[in-house]
């Protein structure tokens, strides 16, 4: 088997990670957020919800709020609750949409509704609602629902690491936790410097943990030979499907068989006296994909170019798929 071109590979899922950054919706929307009403909830615990809402909006990277406060003083709101007033506020402040909120406490848990009105067709384009376990729980809550207003996706369907509130969390498969275990498999292609150009299996046992953006971990594999590294990725997104580059520093022992020294008698010379070693440091260049992000389980596509600095100079592009 020929060595693989050494970057076709990794640059493919390179080329991908990049694209899907730029492949982001980058349209702007001014949404204007509609005083929230309640039933069963303090004044206070409202206007402090109110403001995490419309701060959150804000933060989204292709959105303007246009505030409850600034809704009351360009119009003449008393209350609104269904579409027809929202579609005329919508006009009178100038929004692309419109964002109508219901707080309403059943129990211990508070039932948090919502809708989002695209004012040009005066249609809802999004109805959803959702369970919080209390006061507490409404801080993330209400950041998923900025984020639906601006992606017009559910609740359920925006999830992203770090954000996971209480009830959700309870549901079988999602994720609070951000450690991580996880066993990968697959083939090592030969670059140069090992004994043949044959691929060869590869097994990986990893430990990380994720931070706001990264990922930093160990990770312990055979590799035609014994691995071991500590690897750092960054994650472009923290959706389910999330691509991510790195790189990877450590020891590397690559088997080799080379042949033993052997002493002539007759000539009293020592034949093949060259011992290379074979171990030593490794540096390499990860691209891939963790999909399931937000799940207690990932499926993780990994692909990587590695480069033992022993005496063979071993090279080699590594593919592996498995289970975080």
């Amino acid at each position: 088997m020929k060595p693989i071109q050494n970057s076709t590979l990794i640059l493919v899922f390179f080329l991908l990670s990049i694209n899907y950054l730029f492949a982001q919706d980058t349209a702007s929307y001014k949404i204007a957020v509609l005083p929230i009403s309640s039933n069963g909830i303090d004044s206070i615990s409202v206007g402090t919800v109110q403001s995490i809402l419309e701060l959150a909006i804000a933060q989204q990277p292709n959105a303007e709020v246009i505030s409850s406060a600034k809704i009351k003083e360009e119009t003449s709101l008393t209350e609104c609750n269904d579409s027809k007033c929202a579609e005329e506020i919508g006009k009178q402040t100038g929004a692309t949409r419109v964002l109508g909120c219901k707080l309403a406490a059943l129990g211990n848990n508070i039932i948090v509704q919502y809708f989002v009105l695209d004012v040009k067709s005066g249609r809802d384009v999004l109805l959803d609602q959702v369970t919080a376990t209390g006061i507490e729980d409404l801080k993330p809550v209400m950041e998923r629902v900025a984020k639906s207003a601006v992606n017009l996706k559910t609740v359920s369907q925006n999830a992203e690491v770090g954000d996971i509130y209480q009830t959700e969390a309870e549901k079988p498969l999602r994720r609070a936790s951000r450690k991580n275990v996880g066993l990968s498999f697959g083939y090592l292609y030969p670059q140069s410097g090992y004994d043949s150009f044959e691929k060869s299996f590869v097994l990986e046992l990893s430990f990380d943990y994720e931070l706001e953006n990264a990922a930093v971990g160990m990770m312990i594999g055979a590799h035609e030979g014994f691995a071991m590294n500590i690897y750092g990725d960054y994650l472009i997104t923290k959706t389910d499907v999330c691509p991510y580059i790195g790189g990877a520093f450590g020891f590397h022992w690559v088997s080799h068989s080379t042949p033993s020294p052997v002493y002539d008698y007759s000539s009293h010379f020592v034949l093949n006296p060259e011992k290379k070693s074979a171990d030593g440091f490794e540096l390499t260049l990860n691209t891939g994909l963790r999909l399931l992000h937000t799940y207690n389980f990932q499926i993780v596509i990994n692909i990587g170019y590695s480069y033992s600095f022993n005496d063979y100079n071993d090279q080699a592009i590594i593919f592996t798929l498995g289970i975080l």
